[in-house]
């Protein structure tokens, strides 16, 4: 391949990821530290100024997809920029997230009594520009809702976290579906104490990039990883000829 064919279609891919809704980082904005999630992504860049949707099917499942959640805001914050999270029964305890770095002017919440109103409100939220992350806790969300929330992001570049506890249905534009488990925490030479939260996180779906796997604890105020983990390929024996 000549090197005009190869930078004519290089250019393609990065066109093809701005319609299907990836924004180039600016020279202002650093790459998110997280480890090998970010090669998951287009560019090697974990997606910002998208939609990303994490399904819990049980309530421990909620309490670590949280967990998770809480730390990515973290490494997501920008300085100055607030960042909201809105439910109809808040699953979070606000003065937790001091033990994942937040500081508390940074984080505004927003509890409401109908879910329709939590949609609502995420649809407003995300289109406006100061806010910098905004979480929601959403049961069910159809695909013309999630388009319309996927064109607010494009337009501000702020990016959605949205938590889905059980939901009926798995049809969306969301960029990236993710999966949280809560494991056993770290504990460091076998010393008493609940440990260092730690999740098996699992990029189920992600638009053009790289499904993947990885055992994250949180220790010293970041993720760290364990050597990520491939799914087994199904061998399928071949046929007999002749």
């Amino acid at each position: 391949m000549s090197a005009f064919n190869a930078e004519h279609i290089a250019a393609l891919r990065q066109e093809l990821l701005r319609w299907q809704g990836y924004r180039p980082l600016t020279g202002a904005c650093a790459e998110p530290a997280l480890g090998p999630l970010n090669s998951a992504f287009p560019n090697g860049i974990f997606a910002t100024g998208a939609v990303h949707e994490f399904i819990a099917a049980r309530a421990e499942d909620m309490a670590a997809t949280s967990g998770f959640i809480t730390g990515l805001l973290h490494t997501l914050l920008k300085k100055d920029n607030p960042s909201l999270w809105i439910s109809a029964a808040r699953n979070i305890y606000p003065p937790a997230l001091a033990a994942f770095g937040i500081p508390v002017h940074q984080m505004l919440f927003a509890d409401l009594r109908r879910e329709k109103d939590v949609l609502w409100t995420l649809e407003e939220a995300l289109k406006c520009t100061p806010l910098n992350v905004v979480v929601a806790e959403v049961r069910q969300l159809d695909f013309t809702s999630s388009r319309r929330l996927q064109l607010a992001v494009e337009t501000s570049g702020v990016t959605a976290l949205i938590i889905r506890p059980q939901p009926r249905v798995l049809d969306s534009t969301s960029i990236a579906r993710w999966q949280i488990r809560s494991l056993p925490g770290s504990i460091d030479d076998d010393l008493p104490g609940v440990g260092f939260p730690r999740w098996k996180v699992e990029l189920l779906r992600v638009r053009n990039g790289k499904p993947g796997s990885w055992e994250i604890t949180w220790r010293d105020g970041q993720f760290a990883f364990k050597e990520e983990t491939v799914p087994a390929k199904k061998i399928i024996p071949m046929r007999k000829t002749g």
